[in-house]
């Protein structure tokens, strides 16, 4: 089962993938677009998902710590709604709280420079928001 993995932002969507087994998750691309132009986003989202053909869509939903759903979340419940009704492919969300962090520190550790952190952290964390549901199976 091949699954992507989004990591919403206001001007940036980073992408990853899983293995056509559903194991592990990779780095894809980052999405840009201006802000708040979910329209471009999705756009995108559907090339990657008809040339790709992934048998589900994992979107991260921020939350805030004490579990509610804020602006943010709000929005990618909406994404998430729009890829259904468009695509007709499975979308589920998942709590994304502290992906980012996780991935800062992870390319922190790893040595790699701010300049190209900032380049592909959004990717980092859509992998480790896949990796988790892809964990959880």
């Amino acid at each position: 089962m091949r699954v992507l993995g989004l990591d919403l932002g206001s001007v940036t969507c980073g992408v990853a993938i899983s293995d056509p087994m559903g194991m592990v998750a990779r780095t894809y691309e980052t999405i840009r677009f201006e802000e708040d132009d979910y329209e471009a986003c999705i756009q995108r989202v559907g090339e990657i998902i008809e040339q790709e053909k992934p048998d589900a869509v994992v979107i991260g939903l921020p939350k805030h710590m004490n579990g509610d759903i804020g602006i943010r979340g709000e929005i990618s419940l909406e994404f998430a709604d729009e890829m259904r009704d468009r695509f007709g492919i499975e979308v589920i969300t998942w709590d994304e709280r502290l992906t980012t962090v996780a991935a800062e520190k992870l390319l922190i550790s790893a040595d790699v420079s701010r300049k190209k952190r900032k380049k592909v952290i959004d990717q980092v964390a859509a992998v480790g928001i896949l990796q988790s549901y892809l964990d959880s199976k």
